[in-house]
């Protein structure tokens, strides 16, 4: 099929032309329609583009809601790398996790549909175990480093999965929780499973910005 990139966009809006822009066109289709019964001809129209161009940015539609992921896995390692020495882990790790889910407000309303699509659109969930796996790596890397531990030692592998776990527990609740801050969360869950959860007294989420 031959590509339409230089074709006018239809109903006189220009053609996407980064990446943010196509995501945000796909996630309107996606919430119109649904996310099964959008295709990538039809992100690719809407947008502007042709289909040729859409696979410059995201390999499949799946990959859509996820962006520009393993840029970001990138950054949330330089994060790691660059944590003083002498920083614990566990607060290491609370301050990197904590600041890679730090959203601009700009882009906050984006980003709940982002999530709320890799969170409950079941065509989702098999992509969504490979980039877990990729993001527990990122964890599990770090604190093998600090440990001295093979990557592949049970007490990195331990830390990634439960550290994954409670970053999704916090994802949930601010997608269930309108006004939360979601990196204050993140900061709480983290604080939570540092401390081996032992909460006293009624449990209390903040929900600052």
């Amino acid at each position: 099929m031959p590509d339409q990139t230089n074709a006018p966009a239809r109903g006189g809006r220009r053609p996407a032309t980064t990446r943010q822009e196509i995501e945000h066109v796909a996630f309107g289709l996606f919430e119109d329609r649904g996310f099964e019964l959008t295709t990538v001809d039809d992100i690719a129209a809407a947008a502007g583009i042709g289909r040729r161009t859409f696979f410059r940015y995201f390999p499949s539609k799946n990959d859509v809601p996820w962006g520009d992921f393993h840029g970001e896995l990138d950054r949330m390692r330089a994060r790691f790398a660059g944590c003083p020495a002498e920083l614990p882990v566990m607060d290491a790790l609370r301050a990197v996790v904590a600041g890679f889910n730090r959203i601009d407000q700009a882009e906050e309303r984006w980003h709940r549909r982002r999530m709320t699509l890799i969170l409950t659109v079941p065509a989702l969930q098999a992509h969504a175990t490979l980039r877990y796996a990729d993001w527990r790596r990122v964890v599990a890397e770090f604190v093998a480093a600090r440990l001295a531990l093979p990557v592949d030692d049970l007490l990195p592998q331990a830390l990634a999965h439960a550290a994954l776990g409670v970053a999704v527990a916090a994802y949930e609740r601010w997608l269930a929780t309108p006004g939360a801050g979601l990196s204050a969360l993140m900061e709480d869950a983290l604080a939570a499973l540092a401390s081996g959860f032992q909460v006293r007294g009624p449990a209390t989420t903040r929900t600052r910005g």
